[in-house]
């Protein structure tokens, strides 16, 4: 849709160079006590801002894949509920006009609640309802959020309305217009904090979000959106800010600290950048960090041109954790400077819900938990995804016999009908399983947790290879007469079970004594050797055909079809369609692991 940017331009108009500019706050003298230095009594001011990041639509501590209370086993509660609580006791603490409270984005989408009100109940419809996660954050009070990658899943139109439905800006620097090369969203938001007897304390947001969009969501954002890199953005607005007189410079970033990218080099931009930023662009004091889901209390970064230190924090994702910076502000010389500034990280497992918000949205969540417990069909045994890291197991059999028979209705009439078609899936939860019984639509959204959808690709038998090679390196080089240990044989380098692919239609074993690169043998198709030569049609995720985990060809190959519809939905309409779920249906024994030919099971 074209980007509708009046809700920007008339902020812009009023406030300036896109501020999205809250009205002053006025701080207790309590907060402003003068403290004596030598020759002279200092001003000085205390400062809180509060962060959450990777929400993924938890409001409640509630596991819609389980129909249960969430639990793991670190005992963690997640939930915006929750995090209300928190941020009361802060602000109690602190005093609310001492407070400022951001996200760093992926908040709507991740969860049935959120893909309820995308899709089946969506929030573009005339006379739609409010988005879930936009009344949960406006009753909490959040000031700004940074947008995330996952914001754009459903397409702009419904990021668009998410947006109106706030009551607070959603800020992305680095999301500019396609066309114009300008912001296409508040780059920043600047609020002023009153000080009794001193002047106000100005409080730059810079939201940043991550570059890998232009991949990920290629889809809905080519040709309207670019995203350039977080440091080059941060360079231009930094400075800006300051000069219009911002005394804290706060970034929150939708980007990881690890400085790594999933994407190889198919960008130039760091995916995970955070740490960078706070390296290389001076002014910064502190940044809210996303997207990795990790938990960082605090990290301090040295900044190379200024010597000064700049302080990280991350919050755990699924409103599981809250982080807190204290900055203390000293007002001397005609101007405030911050002078120190700590993180340190609030657990939801705390403390109880906050009634207000359970009371705000009990009857979307009961909606939710009717609709997800819908009968589909009927399972002759129990499928579970506890083995399938490293065992060939029939549910995710599954979900490649569903996306070769979309694929292949899909392609009937064309050019390519007569090609034979493969699919791809990976292992995304170790904890899935559809029971013997009766089968809902919560059992199968707990198998594919992701809201993507299906592309066609053309390769050839050769990239087929090359592409299983690189998967096969998830697994760690295990020696022939080595003890083998489940828990330590996978996610080699790092790398998340999400990016580990099995592939449909080959038989082929994985030799895991091998370097990498060099473990697929006996690779046949249809008991043959496979030709090098030989065309395909691959079945395959948004996410991985638009380079996503940077398999090798994928991303380049030609696309001969492709759709907007969930995989998870195509899974739930095929098992709906069959009545029964019987692993006869569509389960083989395709690959296993061997050492020197040995099978390791």
């Amino acid at each position: 849709m074209p980007l509708n940017r009046r809700k920007f331009l008339k902020k812009s108009a009023v406030t300036g160079a896109g501020v999205a500019l809250a009205g002053a706050a006025a701080a207790p003298a309590a907060q402003a006590a003068e403290k004596k230095k030598p020759g002279k009594h200092a001003k000085r001011y205390s400062l809180t801002v509060m962060g959450t990041t990777d929400l993924h639509g938890h409001v409640f501590n509630w596991d819609y894949f389980k129909d249960a209370e969430y639990a793991d086993a670190a005992g963690n509660a997640m939930g915006l509920a929750r995090v209300s609580t928190l941020v009361n006791q802060i602000r109690q603490e602190k005093g609310r006009r001492n407070t400022l409270l951001l996200d760093a984005g992926d908040t709507i989408q991740g969860t049935p609640l959120t893909y309820y009100f995308a899709k089946v109940d969506p929030i573009t419809a005339k006379g739609g309802p409010v988005h879930p996660m936009a009344q949960a954050m406006n009753a909490i009070g959040y000031d700004a959020a940074a947008l995330g990658n996952h914001e754009f899943n459903y397409g702009i139109e419904t990021l668009r309305k998410f947006e109106d439905q706030c009551r607070f800006p959603l800020l992305g620097a680095n999301a500019l217009d396609a066309k114009t090369l300008k912001p296409a969203f508040p780059p920043y938001f600047i609020k002023t904090f009153r000080v009794p007897g001193a002047p106000p304390v100005k409080v730059a947001v810079l939201g940043l979000t991550n570059p890998g969009i232009a991949i990920w969501d290629k889809a809905y954002v080519q040709g309207k959106l670019t995203f350039p890199g977080l440091e080059e953005q941060a360079a231009k607005w930094v400075p800006k800010l300051r000069s219009m007189g911002a005394d804290v410079v706060v970034v929150s970033a939708h980007s990881g600290s690890s400085g790594t990218s999933s994407y190889g080099d198919q960008l130039p931009y760091v995916e995970n950048s955070a740490a960078l930023v706070a390296q290389k662009v001076p002014g910064i004091d502190a940044i809210l960090v996303g997207h990795a889901h990790v938990e960082i209390p605090e990290l301090k970064v040295t900044n190379t041109a200024t010597g000064k230190t700049v302080v990280l924090s991350e919050p755990l994702c699924y409103a599981e954790r809250l982080s807190v910076f204290d900055f203390n502000l000293v007002f001397e010389k005609g101007r405030w400077t911050v002078e120190s500034v700590a993180a340190s990280l609030r657990n939801a497992k705390t403390v109880a819900d906050d009634p207000k918000i359970t009371r705000l949205l009990k009857d979307e969540h009961a909606l939710v938990v009717e609709y997800v417990n819908q009968v589909v069909g009927t399972a002759t045994s129990t499928l579970t995804t506890v083995d399938a890291r490293y065992k060939d197991a029939p549910i995710i059999d599954l979900i490649t016999k569903v996306q070769e028979d979309v694929v292949k209705a899909a392609l009937v009439g064309t050019a390519y009908a007569s090609l034979p078609v493969i699919a791809q899936a990976s292992p995304f939860s170790r904890t899935s399983e559809i029971p013997a019984g009766n089968v809902t639509i919560r059992d199968l959204s707990g198998l594919y947790v992701y809201d993507n959808t299906l592309v066609a690709k053309l390769l050839t038998g050769a990239q087929v290879r090359a592409y299983l090679e690189y998967s096969a390196e998830y697994f760690v080089q295990t020696a022939a007469d080595a003890v083998v240990d489940t828990e330590k044989l996978t996610n080699a380098n790092g790398r998340p079970d999400y990016n580990y692919d099995y592939v449909s239609g080959f038989s082929y074993d994985i030799d895991i004594a091998q370097a990498a690169g060099s473990r697929i043998k006996n690779l046949t198709y249809n008991g043959a050797a496979l030709d090098d030569a030989q065309q395909f049609v691959l079945a395959v995720n948004n996410y991985r055909a638009n380079g996503g985990g940077a398999f090798p060809h994928v991303a380049s190959a030609t696309e001969v079809w492709s759709e907007s519809t969930e995989i998870r939905t195509r899974i739930a309409e095929w098992v709906t369609a069959k009545g029964v779920l019987d692993p006869a249906d569509f389960a083989s024994v395709d690959w296993k692991l061997t050492r020197n030919g040995t099978p390791v099971f």
